[in-house]
């Protein structure tokens, strides 16, 4: 089990919840550390994994020279539980933070360590999870930048500005803009106050407003905010989260090549585009179209990579960085359950299903000109195993994120907050409820996957990224994969790395909203 004590220079027990760790040395400054996260993108509608569509040529070209694990899996298929096991290296049900109640312990994260070690660090994205909520996962970061759906990005943030004043502190946020920077500053940051002001109390004249405004902020915002600050660094360690192919899919004109117009006024109609699928209030021919969109979306974020990667080579960064380059989870576009009786797969939170599993997994060691396939089954919780070993000196050989036992997943079912929007629409909650298990075993095209849901116990074959089979005959329950997840989870324990959060109540109303459009509560 990788430690998650957070980099302290002692080797003295540190408490961390109940239990005692033995505190390794901080680990040594010796490169910049990456950590780029396509957020929803699945290995299956990825170029670089056979996908029909050019998504992703660029992973395909840095692919040429960088290692690409072939059967990588995501933790869980929502983005707080498995941010939370990327950032600590610790499974689902060994860090318990799968709501917006609990929270993880101080210094459990390898940011924590590379922190302690010196590196500067910064976390870049639209995801709240990592900026805004208190559940821990901003905690390392001395930089932090939130969502920016506001007409001007690139000035000072109201939103990020109430999350560290509190609500209602109006003439403190007029004096703080009025301090930004020259008049062309001060005008931008009162017009994004104003925005925020008009989007919590009249939502509907957002999309009247000037840029970004009332949208998703796309990737190049946070590609230039992360090359801005980390060009003020020596040494640094950030995540960078890019949410362009999270729902919903609003890819520019030049990337949106299977989409088009009406699909986007599709899109713009449907209200809830899980539960309203789940409750047949649609069909599900609608929800597999906006894969077109969705397909432009990665298309987008795949450039904005490129761009990244080209910058930082053209200063002389790319090969004194560790970069790692993976998705949190997948995405449903209707897809059967392989498991779950008559359910199909809406989008992503709910279920075990590959296409929200299987994630694309790109490691470039500094250096590293050769590429290289890695065939067995992988897990994004070798994260801090690997930024630890490159520290070290392990170059494009080592596979830290291949464990020495099974890959295993877990995938909960609905909290309070979610049940309650999805009983909006659904009369029968039973097949998004109750926790799914999940042991992988093998490698290439030969991957077993073993599952348990209620009593249901399930063998499915996995091939590729695009292909798979339930072994087990309908109605049956599998006794060989009822043994194998019994057995790998009963290894598993709560690490007392979880404490309790104040939840997302204490969240500003647009914050608060942010998540709701992300379908999070």
């Amino acid at each position: 089990m990788p430690f998650p004590g957070g980099g302290r220079s002692s080797n003295a027990p540190a408490a961390v919840g109940n239990l005692n760790f033995q505190v390794p040395p901080a680990v040594p400054g010796a490169m910049n550390v990456l950590l780029v996260v396509l957020d929803t993108v699945r290995a299956r509608n990825a170029s670089l994994h056979g996908h029909a569509n050019g998504t992703t040529p660029f992973l395909s070209s840095l692919a040429e020279r960088a290692t690409v694990y072939e059967q990588a899996r995501a933790p869980a298929a929502r983005s707080l539980d498995s941010h939370v096991s990327v950032f600590t290296g610790l499974g689902v049900e060994e860090h318990g933070v799968t709501r917006a109640d609990r929270r993880l312990a101080p210094g459990t994260t390898v940011f924590d360590e590379l922190r302690e070690s010196g590196h500067a660090t910064g976390v870049f994205t639209e995801n709240s999870w990592l900026t805004d909520v208190d559940a821990g996962l901003r905690d390392p970061f001395e930089t932090r930048v939130g969502p920016q759906n506001v007409p001007y990005p690139d000035a000072m943030d109201p939103t990020a500005f109430v999350v560290e004043a509190g609500q209602g502190r109006y003439v403190e946020f007029l004096r703080a803009a009025l301090d930004s920077g020259g008049p062309r500053a001060v005008g931008r940051a009162l017009a994004n106050g104003a925005a925020v002001k008009v989007g919590s109390d009249y939502p509907g004249l957002l999309r009247y407003l000037p840029g970004e405004a009332g949208h998703s902020t796309p990737a190049s915002v946070y590609v230039d905010r992360f090359l801005d600050w980390s060009a003020g660094h020596e040494e640094w360690a950030a995540c960078l989260n890019l949410m362009d192919a999270h729902h919903p899919y609003e890819p520019a004109a030049e990337h949106d090549r299977w989409g088009g117009k009406r699909l986007r006024g599709l899109q713009d109609d449907i209200e809830d585009v899980k539960w309203e699928f789940n409750g047949g209030h649609r069909p599900w021919w609608q929800r597999r179209a906006l894969e077109g969109l969705y397909d432009g979306a990665i298309r987008q974020v795949d450039a904005e990579l490129e761009r990244l990667v080209t910058e930082l080579e053209r200063r002389g960064e790319l090969d004194e960085t560790f970069l790692v380059v993976c998705s949190d989870h997948g995405e449903g576009f209707g897809e059967p359950s392989r498991v779950r009786p008559g359910a199909r797969v809406a989008s992503h939170s709910v279920g075990a299903h590959e296409v929200l599993l299987h994630v694309p997994l790109l490691v470039r060691y500094p250096g590293q000109e050769a590429g290289r396939r890695v065939e067995e089954v992988a897990s994004l919780v070798g994260f801090p195993d690997a930024v630890r070993g490159a520290l070290d000196g392990d170059g494009p050989d080592a596979t830290p994120f291949v464990p020495d036992g099974p890959v295993v997943a877990t995938a909960h079912g609905l909290d309070d907050a979610v049940r309650e929007r999805a009983a909006r629409y659904c009369e029968d909650l039973t097949p998004y409820t109750a926790t799914s298990r999940v042991v992988y075993e093998g490698a290439g095209t030969d991957v077993r996957k073993y599952v348990t849901w209620r009593d249901e116990a399930v063998e499915i074959r996995v091939r590729d990224a695009g292909t798979s089979f339930r072994v087990t005959p309908p109605g049956a329950r599998d006794a060989r994969a009822a043994d194998r997840v019994a057995g790998a989870f009963e290894r598993v324990e709560d690490r007392g790395v979880r404490e309790g959060g104040r939840g997302v109540e204490d969240l500003d109303e647009d914050a608060y909203q942010h998540l709701e459009d992300l379908g999070y509560v």
